[in-house]
């Protein structure tokens, strides 16, 4: 699928596509595993959005992870994350989309309009968004959910 965006396939599937996406000071959270603030963006295939902002307290990984999973979430936009709650996360389903960083309006309109790739908004220092086999801009990736060596 190359550059094209995860957004628009999963819009091909999916009626209503659903992303969170940890905040703070407007900007995506650099730490996934400490954001306590979220948002919620639902997408449908007209561009309609539905947005809302939740808390999360829970700081043990397991609890994080399964309070993210049952929020709905379809992609999961974010900075830095811990491997353990990446992989709970990816076993779960979700599309993580990790080593974001930037304005959380332009991270979501790039996403959403179809303008994001491999190295938009990637965070400084960070060559890939890679860490587990889940090339969430490449619907052929091969070896869902094995961690690459």
């Amino acid at each position: 699928m190359g550059s094209q965006c995860l957004a628009r396939s999963l819009r091909i599937f999916s009626r209503v596509m659903k992303v969170v996406v940890p905040i703070h000071n407007g900007r995506i959270s650099p730490v996934l595993d400490v954001a306590r603030q979220f948002l919620i963006v639902e997408s449908d295939t007209n561009a309609k959005q539905e947005r809302k902002k939740v808390f999360i307290e829970k700081t043990r990984i397991v609890a994080r992870a399964k309070e993210i999973v049952d929020l709905g979430t379809q992609v999961l936009i974010c900075g830095a994350i811990s491997w353990p709650i990446e992989a709970i996360l990816v076993c779960a389903g979700v599309q993580v989309v990790p080593n974001t960083c930037g304005k959380v309006e332009e991270v979501l309109d790039a996403f959403l309009s179809g303008c994001f790739d491999e190295h938009s908004f990637l965070m400084p220092g960070c060559s890939s968004r890679k860490r587990w086999q889940v090339d969430v801009l490449d619907e052929g990736a091969e070896n869902r959910g094995q961690r690459q060596h």
